[in-house]
């Protein structure tokens, strides 16, 4: 892999900070309007409870293990950071996970101050994260598929119908008109070069971070007093990340958190219980990530690690 030849763009700070705040307004506003008793704003009080923080010291590795893998690609584009650098790096992508495309995430080398990466180099470390993340999430969604074999009736035949059009969707692109497509799509084929770079330390990389968020949905389960295994609280969770993938939404705003409350009232939660553990689960596992994100942001443009127009 050649470093680019030309200086790559820098990105627009303040439309995409606009973005976001819009994103985050949003999501507090579809809070506040399903609120009641047990409402969600009164489970965030629990965030202080032990299993909380538990969750939140998983989430944070989570963060850790996918930095090491970005920094990992990003050496083999020709640009080695140390280590704090590319965490700090890295963390500063994820203020921006909730804008369209998450943009934030795919042009993380755009925005270095030194030596930053093309367009070209940049999608193709996203796009190989993203296949990475996907690969591993539907490997965690395995044991939901044996519990919904179990359950019988519509439940099991439309989440079935789910699975199977995700199954095809992947055997298409293995198909040889799925090689055409990888073919016209540069920044794909690119990304697979990526996934051919140190493969069993990516994945490992990739499993592990995921696995640590799924056992942080668990314990959040098990502290809302729900009783639930925890491979099938965490293919819960995978089942939903990958569904509100599928709806092209920021970050699965909605999509995700439908999902994951859905299954876990088909599972005997309560509807406000599980909309609780839902909100929970995302204010760990996204809004963390982006308040992060943002500090990280902030000082990497004052050192000037980082850049924009």
């Amino acid at each position: 892999m050649k470093p680019p030849d030309s200086p790559a763009p820098r990105l627009p700070l303040k439309p995409l900070l606009l973005v976001l705040g819009a994103a985050a307004t949003a999501y507090a506003l579809a809070l506040a309007l399903s609120a009641d008793q047990g409402s969600p704003w009164a489970t965030l009080g629990r965030l202080g409870s032990l299993a909380s923080l538990q969750a939140m010291a998983l989430c944070l590795l989570n963060y850790l293990l996918r930095g090491l893998r970005w920094r990992m690609w990003m050496a083999a584009y020709g640009r080695p950071l140390g280590l704090v650098e590319g965490l700090r790096l890295y963390l500063a992508g994820y203020t921006f996970t909730p804008t369209p495309g998450n943009i934030g995430e795919a042009a993380r080398g755009l925005m270095l101050a030194h030596h930053p990466l093309g367009a070209a180099q940049s999608l193709a470390i996203f796009g190989a994260e993203r296949l990475a993340d996907l690969l591993c999430l539907l490997l965690m969604c395995l044991p939901v598929a044996w519990w919904i074999a179990g359950l019988g009736g519509p439940v099991a035949y439309g989440l079935g119908l789910v699975a199977g059009l995700v199954v095809l969707g992947l055997l298409v692109l293995l198909s040889g008109f799925g090689q055409r497509l990888l073919q016209r799509l540069s920044w794909l084929r690119d990304a697979r070069q990526c996934l051919a770079t140190q493969p069993l330390a990516w994945f490992s990389l990739t499993l592990l971070a995921w696995a640590a968020q799924g056992l942080a949905v668990w314990l959040l389960c098990r502290d809302a007093g729900l009783s639930i295994g925890v491979l099938q609280a965490a293919g819960f969770y995978a089942v939903a990340m990958v569904g509100g993938a599928l709806s092209l939404l920021p970050a699965g705003l909605g999509g995700m958190e439908a999902l994951l409350t859905g299954l876990l009232v088909v599972h005997g939660a309560g509807a406000a219980q599980a909309l609780g553990i839902t909100v929970l689960a995302r204010v760990l596992t996204l809004w963390l990530a982006v308040a992060i994100g943002a500090l990280a942001l902030v000082y990497s443009a004052a050192i000037r690690d980082i850049s924009f127009k």
